[in-house]
């Protein structure tokens, strides 16, 4: 089928905001766009960075850096203010408010159910299997694709947040087929360079239906670019910049996402992925020890989860030390639930022992 033929019949008939930079070239005297003739800050690093001018929507350097990074074309990227905004333009362009449906997997990332509230659509949860390391119940989740004309975007993680877990390849192929000419899946990869998994990014040239979301923030620690990209099939890029800002992404950002992607930054960005490795591996061994911890799920990505005897008294320990952990209590699945980020050396150490303390003051 025609993918386009998903999404609000209201954006398939708009056109796409011509901005001065998307509409004609931004060489010779611009007089086009209402800018300032030049900037006030002196500084050679701005000043090269023509912050004067309105960036443009798509730089070319960008995208192409990072289609090559992906190991994709060009014109099935589009980069994004992290991949929250990719979500955003995705329920935005394919959902109805008070129509359509989104499908998710809790516990699971909080911004799909954010972004189809925010647009009126409702959310089918479909609970993964906590008894059995919380893996995606594809038999729940087939069936309720099948079930519901409603449902638009199916929202699936790999690996997941909170719970670290990686989707199975023969898991995935079955929801991609459940989800053909019925509905979009999106598969969100954030966290896909810390587990050695294979990207589902290669399969979307023959699978008009799958999106898949990737992010500068986690591996190439770049969190505060707010740099992401949504990889999917040129027909599907295009309605997602009919909605999309006409200039989402700053100039200083751009030339940022460039300097960390650059080649000669390759060998550093997978020493700090094996050193953060290396340090959940010991994080793991101590926690495995520890008594007060019940459950504990290590996963793929650079965090474990796990479950203790008291998560609000953790919780509360480790900040009364300035340790800050994201403590999950009360959310459906994840009982005195915490999940615990990898940092630095010195940070792991400080955090290793306030729980050795907090445990032997229990």
């Amino acid at each position: 089928m025609d993918i386009t033929a998903l999404a609000r019949p209201e954006i398939l008939d708009m056109q796409a905001y011509a901005s001065a930079r998307s509409s004609m070239s931004a060489d010779g005297i611009l007089l086009n766009a209402n800018e300032a003739p030049g900037t006030l800050l002196d500084d050679p690093g701005f000043a090269r960075l023509e912050l004067n001018r309105y960036p443009a929507p798509q730089p070319a350097a960008l995208v192409e850096r990072l289609a090559g990074m992906y190991g994709i074309d060009p014109g099935r990227l589009l980069v994004t203010r992290g991949s929250d905004e990719g979500i955003d333009l995705l329920v935005r362009v394919f959902c109805r408010a008070g129509r359509d449906a989104i499908a998710e997997c809790p516990p699971c990332f909080g911004m799909y159910r954010i972004a189809a509230t925010i647009q009126g659509a409702d959310v089918i949860s479909v609970p993964r299997l906590a008894e059995e390391g919380f893996r995606i119940d594809a038999d729940a989740l087939t069936a309720a694709i099948q079930a519901d004309d409603g449902i638009r975007i199916v929202f699936l993680t790999s690996p997941a947040n909170p719970t670290g877990d990686s989707i199975a390849p023969a898991v995935m192929e079955r929801v991609l087929e459940a989800c053909r000419d019925r509905c979009m899946l999106v598969l969100d990869e954030a966290y896909i360079e810390f587990s050695g998994q294979e990207s589902a990014s290669g399969l979307v040239a023959d699978n008009p239906q799958l999106v898949v979301l990737r992010t500068l923030s986690k591996a190439w620690a770049a969190a505060g670019l707010r740099c992401g990209s949504v990889i999917a099939n040129p027909e599907v890029i295009d309605l997602l910049r009919r909605v999309m800002a006409p200039y989402p992404l700053t100039a200083p950002a751009v030339d940022a996402a460039l300097r960390v992607t650059d080649a000669g930054m390759a060998a550093s960005q997978r020493e700090m992925i094996t050193a953060i490795l290396r340090r959940k591996g010991e994080l793991v061994a101590f926690l495995e020890d520890q008594p007060w911890v019940l459950d504990l799920w290590p996963g793929d990505a650079n965090f474990v989860l796990l479950r203790a005897e008291d998560a609000e008294g953790l919780s509360g320990w480790c900040g009364e030390r300035n340790i800050r952990i994201r403590n999950f209590h009360g959310q459906p699945m994840l009982d005195n639930c915490v999940r615990l980020s990898i940092g630095s050396d010195e940070e792991m150490g400080a955090l290793t022992a306030a729980l050795d303390a907090y445990g032997k003051a229990r």
